[in-house]
Protein backbone atom coordinates (compact mmCIF):
# COMPACT_ATOMS: atom_id res chain seq x y z
CA UNK A 1 0.00 0.00 0.00
CA UNK A 2 1.41 3.54 -1.36
CA UNK A 3 0.86 6.92 0.76
CA UNK A 4 -2.06 7.82 -1.43
CA UNK A 5 -3.46 4.27 -0.78
CA UNK A 6 -3.30 4.64 2.95
CA UNK A 7 -5.05 8.17 2.84
CA UNK A 8 -7.97 7.30 0.89
CA UNK A 9 -8.19 3.90 3.59
CA UNK A 10 -7.94 5.95 6.13
CA UNK A 11 -9.97 8.62 5.35
CA UNK A 12 -13.04 6.13 4.48
CA UNK A 13 -12.40 3.77 7.97
CA UNK A 14 -12.47 7.19 9.78
CA UNK A 15 -15.76 8.68 8.28
CA UNK A 16 -16.94 4.51 9.16
CA UNK A 17 -15.36 5.45 12.90
CA UNK A 18 -17.41 8.69 13.29
CA UNK A 19 -20.66 7.70 12.66
CA UNK A 20 -21.86 11.01 11.78
CA UNK A 21 -19.49 11.34 9.10
CA UNK A 22 -19.76 8.45 7.77
CA UNK A 23 -21.68 9.54 4.43
CA UNK A 24 -19.62 12.85 4.43
CA UNK A 25 -18.54 13.24 0.68
CA UNK A 26 -14.82 12.69 0.44
CA UNK A 27 -12.85 15.05 -1.71
CA UNK A 28 -11.11 14.08 -4.67
CA UNK A 29 -7.77 15.90 -4.66
CA UNK A 30 -5.22 14.98 -2.17
CA UNK A 31 -4.60 17.81 0.38
CA UNK A 32 -8.38 17.63 0.50
CA UNK A 33 -8.39 14.58 2.20
CA UNK A 34 -5.19 15.01 4.10
CA UNK A 35 -7.60 18.01 5.89
CA UNK A 36 -10.55 15.54 6.05
CA UNK A 37 -8.71 12.92 7.87
CA UNK A 38 -6.74 15.55 10.45
CA UNK A 39 -10.24 16.88 10.85
CA UNK A 40 -11.84 13.60 11.44
CA UNK A 41 -8.74 12.66 13.95
CA UNK A 42 -9.02 16.05 15.31
CA UNK A 43 -12.82 15.46 17.00
CA UNK A 44 -12.53 11.58 16.96
CA UNK A 45 -12.72 10.63 21.25
CA UNK A 46 -10.57 8.66 22.88
CA UNK A 47 -11.22 5.22 22.16
CA UNK A 48 -10.31 1.69 20.87
CA UNK A 49 -9.52 1.16 17.16
CA UNK A 50 -9.67 -1.93 15.25
CA UNK A 51 -5.13 -3.15 14.96
CA UNK A 52 -5.19 -3.15 10.87
CA UNK A 53 -6.43 0.60 10.91
CA UNK A 54 -4.02 1.39 13.44
CA UNK A 55 -1.16 -0.17 11.59
CA UNK A 56 -2.46 1.89 8.59
CA UNK A 57 -2.19 5.38 9.91
CA UNK A 58 1.21 4.62 11.76
CA UNK A 59 2.91 3.55 8.72
CA UNK A 60 0.93 6.85 6.94
CA UNK A 61 1.85 8.81 9.66
CA UNK A 62 5.79 8.05 9.70
CA UNK A 63 5.76 8.65 6.36
CA UNK A 64 4.47 12.45 7.05
CA UNK A 65 7.37 12.26 9.24
CA UNK A 66 10.15 11.45 6.49
CA UNK A 67 8.16 13.61 4.57
CA UNK A 68 8.42 16.56 6.34
CA UNK A 69 12.16 16.10 7.36
CA UNK A 70 13.16 14.70 11.30
CA UNK A 71 15.33 17.26 12.58
CA UNK A 72 18.35 15.63 14.36
CA UNK A 73 20.08 17.10 17.55
CA UNK A 74 23.36 16.63 15.96
CA UNK A 75 22.46 19.06 12.98
CA UNK A 76 20.91 21.57 15.09
CA UNK A 77 23.55 24.44 16.42
CA UNK A 78 24.01 24.78 20.10
CA UNK A 79 24.10 28.64 21.00
CA UNK A 80 27.76 28.60 21.64
CA UNK A 81 28.29 27.37 18.33
CA UNK A 82 26.44 30.72 17.52
CA UNK A 83 28.87 33.07 19.66
CA UNK A 84 27.46 32.91 23.01
CA UNK A 85 29.51 32.47 25.61
CA UNK A 86 26.35 32.73 28.10
CA UNK A 87 26.59 29.73 30.78
CA UNK A 88 25.24 26.50 29.66
CA UNK A 89 25.26 27.80 25.83
CA UNK A 90 26.93 24.08 24.95
CA UNK A 91 23.96 22.99 26.08
CA UNK A 92 21.10 25.00 24.92
CA UNK A 93 19.65 25.53 21.44
CA UNK A 94 17.12 28.02 19.63
CA UNK A 95 15.47 26.23 16.64
CA UNK A 96 12.81 27.28 14.57
CA UNK A 97 10.48 25.34 13.05
CA UNK A 98 7.47 22.48 13.72
CA UNK A 99 8.77 20.87 16.99
CA UNK A 100 6.85 17.64 15.78
CA UNK A 101 9.50 17.46 13.94
CA UNK A 102 12.63 17.09 16.74
CA UNK A 103 13.94 13.67 17.45
CA UNK A 104 14.78 14.32 21.12
CA UNK A 105 13.95 12.21 23.74
CA UNK A 106 10.70 14.43 25.11
CA UNK A 107 9.18 17.46 23.36
CA UNK A 108 7.22 20.11 25.38
CA UNK A 109 3.24 20.13 24.88
CA UNK A 110 1.20 23.11 25.87
CA UNK A 111 -2.15 21.27 26.86
CA UNK A 112 -5.10 22.02 28.49
CA UNK A 113 -5.92 21.18 31.88
CA UNK A 114 -8.26 17.97 30.58
CA UNK A 115 -4.90 16.77 28.70
CA UNK A 116 -6.96 14.82 25.99
CA UNK A 117 -5.73 17.58 22.89
CA UNK A 118 -7.50 19.91 20.91
CA UNK A 119 -10.57 18.92 19.51
CA UNK A 120 -11.42 21.88 16.95
CA UNK A 121 -10.56 20.65 13.52
CA UNK A 122 -7.29 21.99 11.74
CA UNK A 123 -6.87 24.39 14.54
CA UNK A 124 -2.99 25.77 14.04
CA UNK A 125 -2.37 24.96 17.85
CA UNK A 126 0.77 22.99 19.03
CA UNK A 127 -1.58 20.85 21.05
CA UNK A 128 -3.70 19.66 17.96
CA UNK A 129 -0.70 19.04 15.57
CA UNK A 130 1.39 17.06 18.50
CA UNK A 131 -2.08 14.73 18.90
CA UNK A 132 -2.80 14.97 15.28
CA UNK A 133 0.85 13.76 14.46
CA UNK A 134 1.40 11.26 16.87
CA UNK A 135 -1.90 9.14 16.14
CA UNK A 136 -5.02 8.60 18.28
CA UNK A 137 -2.88 6.14 20.72
CA UNK A 138 -1.99 9.67 21.98
CA UNK A 139 -5.21 10.63 23.45
CA UNK A 140 -6.45 6.92 24.30
CA UNK A 141 -2.83 7.08 26.72
CA UNK A 142 -4.06 10.81 27.83
CA UNK A 143 -7.52 9.43 28.99
CA UNK A 144 -6.12 6.25 30.45
CA UNK A 145 -4.03 8.53 32.55
CA UNK A 146 -6.38 10.84 33.62
CA UNK A 147 -8.99 8.18 34.04
CA UNK A 148 -6.44 6.87 37.00
CA UNK A 149 -5.71 10.11 38.18
CA UNK A 150 -9.83 11.21 38.70
CA UNK A 151 -10.37 7.55 40.25
CA UNK A 152 -7.85 8.43 43.06
CA UNK A 153 -8.76 12.78 43.04
CA UNK A 154 -12.13 12.56 42.06
CA UNK A 155 -14.54 12.59 38.79
CA UNK A 156 -14.30 16.70 38.69
CA UNK A 157 -10.25 16.29 38.44
CA UNK A 158 -8.34 19.02 35.91
CA UNK A 159 -4.65 18.56 35.47
CA UNK A 160 -3.28 21.16 37.61
CA UNK A 161 -0.97 24.18 36.19
CA UNK A 162 3.22 23.54 35.48
CA UNK A 163 2.16 19.84 36.94
CA UNK A 164 3.70 17.53 34.13
CA UNK A 165 2.42 13.79 32.51
CA UNK A 166 4.88 11.61 30.31
CA UNK A 167 3.10 9.79 27.46
CA UNK A 168 4.79 7.87 24.51
CA UNK A 169 5.25 10.15 21.02
CA UNK A 170 3.59 6.95 18.81
CA UNK A 171 4.31 8.22 15.78
CA UNK A 172 6.82 11.26 16.24
CA UNK A 173 10.58 11.31 16.00
CA UNK A 174 10.58 12.22 19.58
CA UNK A 175 10.78 9.36 22.14
CA UNK A 176 8.25 10.82 24.70
CA UNK A 177 5.89 13.93 25.34
CA UNK A 178 5.81 15.82 28.48
CA UNK A 179 2.00 17.61 28.28
CA UNK A 180 1.57 20.73 30.85
CA UNK A 181 -1.06 23.31 31.32
CA UNK A 182 0.88 26.73 31.62
CA UNK A 183 -0.97 29.33 33.83
CA UNK A 184 -3.56 32.12 31.43
CA UNK A 185 -3.39 35.08 31.67
CA UNK A 186 -6.51 37.14 31.75
CA UNK A 187 -5.67 40.71 33.15
CA UNK A 188 -2.38 42.19 34.14
CA UNK A 189 0.69 39.77 34.58
CA UNK A 190 1.11 38.68 38.18
CA UNK A 191 4.02 37.39 40.02
CA UNK A 192 2.36 34.49 40.34
CA UNK A 193 1.47 33.75 36.96
CA UNK A 194 5.25 34.43 36.50
CA UNK A 195 6.05 31.53 39.21
CA UNK A 196 3.51 29.24 37.49
CA UNK A 197 5.14 29.54 34.17
CA UNK A 198 8.45 29.07 35.58
CA UNK A 199 7.10 25.99 37.35
CA UNK A 200 6.43 24.75 33.92
CA UNK A 201 9.95 24.65 32.54
CA UNK A 202 11.30 23.64 36.18
CA UNK A 203 8.86 21.11 36.73
CA UNK A 204 9.35 19.32 32.90
CA UNK A 205 13.31 18.90 33.84
CA UNK A 206 12.63 17.10 36.70
CA UNK A 207 11.06 14.79 35.46
CA UNK A 208 13.26 14.23 32.60
CA UNK A 209 15.80 13.93 34.92
CA UNK A 210 13.46 11.72 36.91
CA UNK A 211 13.36 9.81 33.80
CA UNK A 212 16.50 9.59 32.51
CA UNK A 213 15.97 12.05 29.39
CA UNK A 214 18.60 13.54 28.08
CA UNK A 215 16.85 15.65 25.95
CA UNK A 216 13.90 17.87 25.74
CA UNK A 217 12.01 20.84 23.48
CA UNK A 218 10.16 23.06 25.02
CA UNK A 219 7.70 24.76 23.32
CA UNK A 220 6.62 28.63 24.58
CA UNK A 221 4.32 27.69 27.29
CA UNK A 222 1.68 30.03 27.79
CA UNK A 223 1.73 32.26 25.13
CA UNK A 224 -0.23 32.09 22.06
CA UNK A 225 -4.14 31.58 23.10
CA UNK A 226 -2.72 31.80 26.93
CA UNK A 227 -1.91 35.29 26.25
CA UNK A 228 1.37 35.43 27.96
CA UNK A 229 3.77 37.90 27.35
CA UNK A 230 6.23 36.24 24.63
CA UNK A 231 8.86 38.78 25.67
CA UNK A 232 8.73 38.15 29.34
CA UNK A 233 7.36 34.33 28.70
CA UNK A 234 11.03 34.23 26.94
CA UNK A 235 13.09 35.80 29.76
CA UNK A 236 11.38 33.52 32.28
CA UNK A 237 12.13 30.03 30.19
CA UNK A 238 15.64 31.16 30.08
CA UNK A 239 16.38 32.32 33.59
CA UNK A 240 14.76 29.26 34.88
CA UNK A 241 16.34 27.03 32.57
CA UNK A 242 19.99 28.32 33.54
CA UNK A 243 19.27 28.20 36.87
CA UNK A 244 17.96 24.56 36.85
CA UNK A 245 20.86 23.39 34.69
CA UNK A 246 23.36 25.09 37.23
CA UNK A 247 22.08 23.01 39.90
CA UNK A 248 22.14 19.87 37.53
CA UNK A 249 24.84 20.32 35.55
CA UNK A 250 25.45 16.99 34.11
CA UNK A 251 22.03 16.18 33.84
CA UNK A 252 21.07 17.39 30.17
CA UNK A 253 22.73 17.32 26.82
CA UNK A 254 20.71 19.73 24.93
CA UNK A 255 17.82 21.83 25.94
CA UNK A 256 16.35 23.45 22.76
CA UNK A 257 13.69 26.23 22.88
CA UNK A 258 11.62 25.86 19.93
CA UNK A 259 9.67 28.85 18.22
CA UNK A 260 7.65 29.14 15.56
CA UNK A 261 7.91 33.06 14.59
CA UNK A 262 10.32 35.21 13.83
CA UNK A 263 9.12 37.21 16.54
CA UNK A 264 10.09 34.66 19.70
CA UNK A 265 13.11 33.74 17.59
CA UNK A 266 14.31 37.16 18.21
CA UNK A 267 13.19 37.57 21.95
CA UNK A 268 14.96 34.50 22.91
CA UNK A 269 18.21 35.55 20.60
CA UNK A 270 18.15 38.54 23.29
CA UNK A 271 18.44 36.19 25.84
CA UNK A 272 20.89 33.95 25.18
CA UNK A 273 23.38 35.48 22.05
Amino acid sequence: MDQQQRLDYLVERFKEDSGRYKDMRTPADTEGKKRLLRSLMNIRMPGSMPPEVLKVQDNYLKERSRENGVAELAKIPTVAALGSSRAFSDVISIWQGDITRLAADAIVNAANSQMLGCFVPMHGCIDNCIHTFAGVQLRAECKRQMDELRAKYGPDYEQPTAVPMLTGAYNLPAKHIIHIVGPVVTGDLTEDLENDLADCYRNTLDMCLKNKLKSVAFCCISTGVFSFPNGRAAQIAVKTVTDWLSAHPDAMERVIFNVFSDKDRKYYEQGLL
